[in-house]
C-alpha cells in the first residue's frame, strides 16, 4: 500500500503489470476474444507485407538482370490495358521502322503461342516462341540473363529446340539432349536446356528458329513484342522517345490516327522496374490500409473490454484511491492492462503472420508459379508489435482517465 504514497517509479511499475495480468488471468475468455482482432490485424500485415515485399523483391532482381541498354517494345498503350491484350502484333514495317532509329543497334522480335509438343509418347502443352538466333543470342545471353544448364544453343535455320528448366524437370522429366520431339508432325533435335530464369511461364517455354516458327504455327509475319539493343553512347530514354514518335508517325500516316493519340507502348529497362515498383508498392499500402482497419476494429474492442473492467472494478479502483493512489497511477495500471491487450495480439498476429507466410514460400519452392521467398525483416516485426501495442494504449486511455476521476467514496459506495 505504500507503493501508491511512496510513488516508488520501479517497484510501482512491476506492481503495475502484477495488476494488469492478474485482472486479464482472472477473465481469460474475455481477454482472449479482445486481442483476435489485433491479432487478424497483425497477421495480415506480416504475412501480406512480407509476401508482397518479398515479390517486389524477386520481380525487381529478375528485372535487374535486363540490361540497360535494353528497350522493350509492345503494341499498344500501357494506360490502356485492354489495348496490350487484344492480340495487336509488331507489323514487319513496324520493325523495320525501330531497326532505322537512330541509335538503335540491333532488334530482337518476340513471338510465341501456346501449342501441344510430343516426347516420347508423351503430348503436354507448351509456350512454343520464336527466335533469331544468329541475331537475338547475343542479346539473350549478354543482356536478358540466359543461361544453359546443359547442351548448346540452337543453330539457325535448323530443327533445333532448346527448352526451359520445367519443361525438362516437370513435363518431360525423361527429356535428354541429342533426343528428338514433334510439334504439328515436325521433328526437332532438343539441343539444350536453360537455366531457370526465375518464372514458371517462362521456365515452360521452349524455343525455335524464327524462319521455322510461322510455317509450324501458321502465325502470321510480326512479331508480339520486340527489344531494341542500342548503340553505345545513346540515351535509352531519348532513343525510347524516337521510336515511339517513328512508330505513331507511321501508323498515323497509314489510318489517319490523331497525332495525340499513343498505339505503342516503348520503355527502358529502368523504367519497367520503376512501373513495377510502383505498383507493387500501392499493392502493399492497400495492404497496410486493410490491415491497420482491422487493428483499429480490434482497439475498439479492447476499448470496449476496457470500459466494462471500470465498472466491474469501481469498488477497487475506490480502495486503491481511499490508501493514496493518485489518478495518474490508476491511469498507468488501465493503459498498462490495455496494452498487454495490444501487445499479446501483435505477438499473436506475428506467430501466425510469419508461419502462414513461410509455408506460402515454401509450397511455391515446390510448386513454382514463381520463385517468391517471404521477406520477413526485422523492421517489419518491430513495426507490427509497436504498432499494436500503440493502439492497444490508445484504446485504453479514455476507459483509464474514466477509471482514475472516479471519487473514493463513490466508488466504495458503488453496488
Amino acid at each position: 500500500m505504500a507503493l501508491f504514497k511512496l510513488g516508488g517509479i520501479s517497484n510501482g511499475v512491476k506492481e503495475y503489470f502484477k495488476i494488469a495480468f492478474k485482472s486479464i488471468a482472472t477473465r481469460k475468455v474475455r481477454s482472449w476474444l479482445t486481442t483476435i482482432g489485433i491479432v487478424i490485424g497483425v497477421f495480415l500485415i506480416v504475412s501480406l507485407l512480407s509476401l508482397s515485399q518479398g515479390l517486389k523483391n524477386a520481380v525487381l532482381n529478375q528485372l535487374s538482370m535486363i540490361g540497360k541498354d535494353l528497350i522493350m517494345i509492345m503494341p499498344g498503350d500501357i494506360s490502356n490495358i485492354t489495348s496490350l491484350v487484344t492480340g495487336d502484333e509488331l507489323s514487319e514495317e513496324d520493325l523495320k521502322i525501330i531497326k532505322q532509329t537512330e541509335g538503335v543497334a540491333k532488334v530482337v522480335s518476340i513471338d510465341y503461342t501456346s501449342i501441344v509438343m510430343r516426347y516420347n509418347n508423351q503430348k503436354k502443352t507448351v509456350l512454343l516462341y520464336s527466335a533469331d538466333w544468329k541475331n537475338a543470342l547475343d542479346v539473350f545471353e549478354n543482356d536478358v540473363g540466359w543461361s544453359l544448364a546443359e547442351g548448346r544453343w540452337p543453330i539457325a535455320r535448323k530443327n533445333e529446340i532448346i527448352v526451359g528448366s520445367i519443361v525438362a524437370s516437370e513435363l518431360f522429366p525423361s527429356i535428354r539432349i541429342g533426343t528428338e520431339a514433334v510439334i504439328k508432325g515436325r521433328k526437332f533435335t532438343i539441343v539444350g536446356i536453360l537455366n531457370s530464369v526465375g518464372s514458371k511461364q517462362d521456365d515452360s517455354m521452349a524455343g525455335i528458329d524464327d524462319t521455322i516458327f510461322s510455317s509450324v504455327t501458321g502465325e502470321r509475319t510480326g512479331a508480339k513484342q520486340a527489344m531494341a539493343k542500342l548503340k553505345a553512347g545513346y540515351s535509352p530514354d531519348v532513343v525510347a522517345e524516337k521510336i515511339k514518335s517513328n512508330l505513331n508517325e507511321n501508323r498515323k500516316r497509314q489510318i489517319g490516327q490523331k497525332e495525340s493519340d499513343s498505339s505503342y507502348t516503348v520503355l527502358t529497362s529502368e523504367k519497367v522496374m520503376s512501373i513495377v515498383s510502383n505498383i507493387l508498392g500501392v499493392i502493399q499500402a492497400v495492404i497496410i490500409g486493410f490491415a491497420s482497419i482491422a487493428i483499429i476494429v480490434g482497439g475498439i474492442g479492447i476499448m470496449n473490454t476496457m470500459y466494462t473492467s471500470v465498472t466491474e472494478r469501481i469498488k477497487e479502483i475506490g480502495i486503491m484511491k481511499a490508501i493514496g493512489a493518485k489518478n495518474r497511477t490508476i491511469t498507468a495500471i488501465f493503459l498498462i492492462e490495455s496494452g498487454i491487450f495490444g501487445m499479446l495480439g501483435g505477438l499473436g498476429g506475428t506467430f501466425l503472420g510469419i508461419i502462414l507466410a513461410k509455408g506460402i514460400e515454401i509450397y511455391f519452392q515446390v510448386h513454382p508459379l514463381f520463385y517468391l521467398e517471404a521477406d520477413v525483416s526485422p523492421q517489419l516485426i518491430l513495426f507490427s508489435l509497436s504498432f499494436s501495442f500503440l493502439v492497444g494504449c490508445v484504446s485504453g486511455y479514455f476507459p483509464a482517465k474514466s477509471a482514475s476521476k472516479l471519487k473514493p467514496v463513490d466508488a466504495l459506495r458503488y453496488e
